[in-house]
């Protein structure tokens, strides 16, 4: 158990410092760090810089190359009426003249839903319903699209869940020669056409395709042993907006527990692993390629992963902790020195770097807020008003609090806080619902 005094001092130097909100600030400063922009260069250069400063310990560049993809304009016209759009990460380009075929509107568009819909699908434009991304019940866009192109259709349109005027971003397609093209739209968009189901629409898209490298980011505070426990965050967004909440709030957390512990570590059982993934908008590649690149052995030194993606935006912190053996009790038990306590969220939600630990064997749990809060500002990701308005200083320091008492409860501990899954295991937890 974490020393109350160790707790004390660092909980009290994260509350007391103005940088993490000045880390905020900078960090949404270089823009929404789409993969391989200008942005997300910047923002690179700049957490390097402050990672090594916040450590006081070297940093380590991970060079991940992978296929990237630039964004050219969208829309969407039907019955004399266009709508604007925006290209789905690594989305196909449609024809010079637009794509043409005939609209099928499937509602919320699960799998379920687009099998049932048969032979309509094969041809058609299939237009589904995007989701508040961290609730009960959460059907991935991933998903849907991957029901879709694997049915036959010839593009996929997804429609914002949030009102005005709020084109929805993020990834689908991987840049396979299978893929189709798609788009995501507001929900005022998506009302107006699916009006026009089983007519006849034009998609348009662009997007070009080239080989690109991105860079991992780590900074490594050693404990009295070998093992690690690895607290991570992801450093690029979508140019709609800041990518605020996703993630701008998860870095500076993570550099901020870094800050207030880097002289507190060095005494305990294990040592603090910082890792700023890069690509983690594209089916999280920088962590899958970092973790597929480990030596077993060095998989073997990192016994837990605490994911920080979207922690701010709301009240309360919720753990995402894919049923994972002894982590919940692991949880509680951490911060109930201090008289925190957190949400359980227990089902497998692969859509952070969390998930590839957990595929690994490797126990981890991904922080976030306004879990099961529609209404919270949690309900912004992945459009244009994931802005930093919508973060609240005590929201990122509350965050960094809870981060730090996990992670440093789990150095201290004198044997592995959760026990490491075996294949079975892992594969149990990391089955999304049906």
């Amino acid at each position: 158990m974490l020393h109350p005094e160790i707790a004390a001092r660092v909980l009290g130097r994260i509350w007391a410092s103005p940088r993490i909100v000045e880390d905020f600030a900078a960090i949404c400063a270089t823009g929404g760090r789409f993969a391989g922009t200008e942005s997300e260069r910047r923002a690179v250069a700049w957490l390097a810089a402050r990672l090594g400063e916040a450590t006081g310990r070297p940093v380590q560049r991970e060079a991940i190359a992978y296929r990237g993809w630039t964004r050219g304009p969208a829309c969407v016209r039907a019955g004399g009426a266009e709508w604007p759009a925006q290209a789905l990460g690594r989305s196909p380009a449609t024809p010079a003249g637009g794509l043409v075929a005939p609209l099928l509107d499937l509602g919320r568009g699960t799998p379920a839903q687009i099998a049932a819909a048969g032979d309509a699908v094969r041809g058609a434009v299939v237009l589904v319903r995007h989701e508040f991304m961290l609730g009960t019940g959460h059907m991935h866009r991933r998903r849907k699209y991957e029901a879709a192109r694997d049915a036959g259709a010839a593009a996929f349109l997804i429609a914002c869940h949030e009102p005005g005027l709020l084109k929805v971003t993020g990834s689908a397609g991987d840049g396979g020669p299978d893929n189709i093209p798609c788009a995501g739209i507001s929900a005022e968009a998506g009302a107006a056409l699916a009006r026009l189901s089983g007519e006849r629409v034009t998609l348009f898209t662009e997007g070009v395709f080239e080989d690109r490298s991105a860079d991992n980011l780590f900074a490594t505070i050693d404990g009295t042993g070998e093992q690690l426990v690895v607290l991570s965050a992801h450093i690029d967004g979508h140019d709609l907006a800041q990518s605020a909440i996703d993630n701008a709030s998860g870095l500076a957390c993570a550099l901020a527990v870094a800050e207030a512990a880097r002289d507190v570590v060095p005494g305990l059982a294990r040592g603090l692993q910082l890792a700023l993934f890069n690509i983690e908008e594209w089916a999280l590649l920088g962590s899958a390629a970092h973790l597929a690149a480990l030596a077993p052995a060095e998989r073997m030194r990192r016994v837990l992963n605490v994911n920080l993606d979207s922690v701010a935006g709301a009240e309360g912190l919720a753990a995402l902790t894919s049923g994972v053996p002894g982590m919940a009790g692991f949880l509680r038990d951490a911060l109930a020195p201090a008289g925190l306590d957190l949400a359980i969220a227990e089902p497998f939600f692969g859509n952070s770097d969390h998930a590839n630990f957990l595929r690994h064997g490797i126990p981890a749990l991904r922080l976030c807020a306004g879990f099961d809060r529609p209404g919270s500002n949690l309900r912004f990701l992945l459009t244009s008003a994931d802005t930093p308005d919508k973060v609240r200083p005590e929201q990122l320091k509350h965050a960094a609090s809870v981060a730090a008492l996990i992670a440093l409860s789990a150095c201290a501990a004198p044997m592995a806080p959760v026990p490491r899954m075996d294949a079975a295991t892992a594969a149990r937890v990391t089955t999304p619902q049906a």
